[in-house]
Parts: C-alpha cells; structure tokens; sequence
C-alpha cells in the first residue's frame, strides 16, 4: 500500500446524504478477483445512463471536476452493507481523500486499510467546502497527514483528528498484512516454538515424541 503523507488535490461535491455501499458499487458488479478495475463501477447507477453513456447530470461528469482526487460528501457515507468493494473502487477511481461530516463505521475503516485517508469534520465546516467548491472553478485542497491541517490557496485552515494507530499505518503504507509482517520474526519463532507435536505408537511397546513437521 502507498503511503500517505500529505496530498494536493481537485475537490468534487457530491452532495448527496446516506451515500450506502450499494450506490458506490451495485451488487451485480462484486465479482472481479482483484481491486483493479472497480473505479468504472464507482456510482454505477448515477454516472452512467443506458449503454454506460455518461449521465450529464451527475457531478463526476461534469467537465470542471474530471481529475478530481478528494471526495467532498454528506453525513453516513457509505453506510449500508459491509462490501469493501466500496473503498477499492473510491480508491480505484482516483481518490486519496474522503471528507464528510461522518461515515460509516465500516466503510470509514475499509479506506484506512486501501490507502485512502477519510477526513471527519464539523457540519459547518464541510458546508464551508462545499461553498468554496461550488463557487470556485477548479478548488484544490491541500491536506496534510503529519500536521493534520486541511488548506487551500485562499488562507483556509482546518484541523481534523485521527486515531494515532491509524495514522500511523498511513504514513507507513501498512495494511493489515504488512502490520503482521512487521513481527515476522516473533511470529516465527512462535510457531517454532508451539510446533505441533505427535505421539507415535512403537510395537515394541515403547511410545516416542515426534516432531509432526518431519
């Protein structure tokens, strides 16, 4: 997984409240082998018409926010089924950064495992991003992971907080299998340790230990 450290990016509003899993990514579309290929699906039912002709109404098509790498949303998103489909496709389109009011407890913890940072804010806050998103052509954030500071070229500056763990893990580019690899060498010797054991009959009468893994 890629580290992050700190990521400028073009902001797209979708503004849109209880955003759930299905919506992101539709169930018929949850049988690819690998997480490449889901940012096509991302939103399926809204950005695309009949044919997969792009919806003109829906704001990922719109000229101004093609490129865009940090997701501006409303509260509960990505709330619904526990799919991590949803995250691989957020991350699969382009985006590095999420930020709403609030998320969904799995969702919100899929994007910290595919190296997405999701950003809660204050309501009033997020609806001060949405207006400067709105109302300037090409808004980019810049959102800074050590620091924990969102800013932009006009002198806003907002802080956000995060789990120590989790931000560690972000900076380090550790998912959950490269947190475990991180104690390799404990985890081998544990095992050498507690190998399995068997009791193996002699017809002579005499009974003997041997190591199962011979």
């Amino acid at each position: 997984m890629q580290p992050f450290s700190q990521h400028t990016g073009l902001v797209v509003p979708l503004d849109r409240v209880n955003v759930d899993t299905d919506q992101m990514v539709p169930k018929q579309f949850c049988k690819l082998l690998t997480r490449e290929g889901y940012g096509r699906m991302l939103f399926y039912d809204w950005r695309y018409q009949d044919g997969e002709v792009p919806n003109p109404d829906f704001v990922l098509n719109w000229p101004r926010y093609q490129g865009a790498s940090i997701l501006l949303g409303r509260a509960n998103l990505g709330c619904g089924s526990s799919r991590e489909h949803a995250a691989w496709a957020t991350h699969d389109y382009g985006f590095r950064v999420v930020i709403a009011p609030s998320f969904a407890d799995i969702y919100y913890n899929n994007c910290f495992k595919n190296g997405i940072l999701p950003v809660t804010l204050p309501g009033p806050q997020v609806d001060e991003l949405f207006r400067r998103t709105e109302q300037n052509q090409g808004y980019r954030l810049t959102v800074d992971l050590p620091s924990q500071t969102i800013t932009d070229e006009q002198g806003l500056r907002l802080t956000f907080t995060i789990d120590p763990f989790r931000k560690d893990a972000l900076l380090k580019g550790l998912d959950e299998i490269g947190l475990s690899l991180q104690d390799g060498e404990r985890i081998s010797g544990y095992e050498k340790k507690h190998q399995p054991q068997a009791i193996l009959y002699d017809p002579s009468g005499v009974d003997f230990t041997a190591d199962v893994t011979q």
